[in-house]
């Protein structure tokens, strides 16, 4: 009887004479090792059912390969699509591919995936072997490998950057291999997924197969991502100023209150009312109503802190949320956003130009109220008191206006 070191011996040899390269070699013993290892003793001492299995191994090698080969893609195709199509967040599902990209190739140094965005590429995200994420080396040069794959639309292999043109005057910390990879969605391309490797030398075909799976998968996943944005957003947004709408309003508030819980900071909400804007929108119609609305709302915008949020709450009224924000730094924002609209007067078919007013109510979160409803009350009941005694003017609620 054959000990299992011989039985393996032999077929070591005998995959050599076939010219199996010795990686899969390896692979193939260890699936010979694993058969020998679950037979007893009988059929050890039977020589001629481990000689089978040597045949058998040595006539079929190629195609057990392929076997294991087709097994192992298909594990991690059903891994990534899974992976990638669990999310429609754009950032989680760009940092997935590169998670993934980087479990595809031995030896990976680091992936980064790289998106069009108004005919630029920028920068989507990164994934180094150390761990570190979301780190852009350089901008994407035109005659760069991201800018070639992106123009070519096609895979580009480079095995050694050292040698290579495209890296030519680079620093020379940018060795080894590369391979870049079109995002293609149907005839265009959407992006590029560069994998290196600090080492030169070429990418098997088999890690080649599993990036082109993850690259469609990729690019169905950011398409995805970009719709659920795009109907998020929509939803979230009036169709005349495309400012925030009350849905996104509510949302807002809610956060303001959960973060000044946890600050133990106030917030203000504002609810504002035009003043005028009926006179004009009956003498010139609506069209020329919504133009002056669309100017409102640009002007008041730039009047904001890059933290203060503004909502059209519906026909002229407005809503301003004001976090980390008490009532003497609301009057600041105020104050700008009424000397915005008086120094840019509107201006009319009729060929003159009209300054609109604005009048408003402010609450102070919890003072005047505790919850998101309370709160809007409050600032619409002070609103209401300015419109009709102190049109221009921002009054404060006041505690019996909730």
């Amino acid at each position: 009887m054959k000990s299992h070191t011989g039985i393996l011996n032999e077929a070591r040899q005998r995959l050599s004479l076939k010219k199996v390269p010795v990686p899969d070699q390896e692979s193939l013993l260890d699936l010979l090792n694993l058969l020998l290892s679950i037979m007893d003793d009988k059929e050890l001492e039977d020589g001629s059912i481990s000689g089978r299995l040597v045949d058998v191994l040595a006539e079929n090698g190629n195609l057990l390969l392929l076997i294991q080969r087709q097994a192992a893609e298909l594990d991690a195709l059903k891994r990534i699509t899974f992976n990638l199509t669990s999310n429609l967040d754009l950032q989680a599902v760009l940092d997935g591919v590169v998670r993934e990209a980087m479990q595809l190739v031995k030896d990976a140094q680091d992936a980064h995936i790289y998106l069009f965005h108004e005919d630029k590429l920028i920068f989507g995200a990164s994934l180094k072997n150390n761990g570190e994420e979301n780190v852009q080396i350089s901008e994407p040069r035109p005659n760069g490998l991201t800018g070639t794959v992106a123009r070519e639309k096609k895979i580009l292999i480079i095995e050694d950057m050292t040698n290579h043109p495209i890296y030519k005057g680079m620093p020379k910390n940018w060795c080894g291999s590369i391979i870049g990879l079109p995002l293609m969605h149907r005839s265009r391309v959407i992006g590029v997924m560069n994998l290196a490797r600090n080492t030169p030398g070429e990418f098997s075909k088999a890690e080649i197969r599993l990036l082109n799976l993850l690259a469609d998968q990729a690019a169905i996943a950011i398409i995805n991502a970009r719709l659920h944005s795009a109907v998020s957003h929509q939803a979230r947004s009036d169709s005349l100023t495309e400012l925030p709408n009350r849905r996104a309003l509510d949302e807002r508030l809610d956060k303001a209150i959960a973060q000044s819980v946890a600050s133990g900071n106030p917030f203000c909400a504002v609810m504002m009312d035009l003043d005028g804007f009926k006179i004009i929108n009956d003498t010139f119609g609506h069209k020329v109503g919504d133009e002056v609305l669309q100017q409102v709302a640009n002007s008041m915008e730039k009047s904001l802190r890059s933290t203060d949020f503004l909502a059209r709450y519906g026909g002229d009224e407005w809503t301003l949320v004001l976090t980390e924000t008490n009532l003497t730094q609301a009057q600041v924002v105020i104050q700008k956003i009424q000397n915005g609209l008086r120094n840019n007067p509107v201006q009319l078919p009729d060929g003159t130009s009209t300054n609109i007013g604005v009048s408003g109510g402010v609450a102070l979160y919890p003072v005047h109220a505790d919850t998101a409803p309370g709160l809007i009350r409050a600032a619409d009941e002070a609103l209401f008191r300015a419109k009709k005694n102190s049109r221009g003017q921002f009054l404060v609620a006041q505690n019996g206006d909730v």
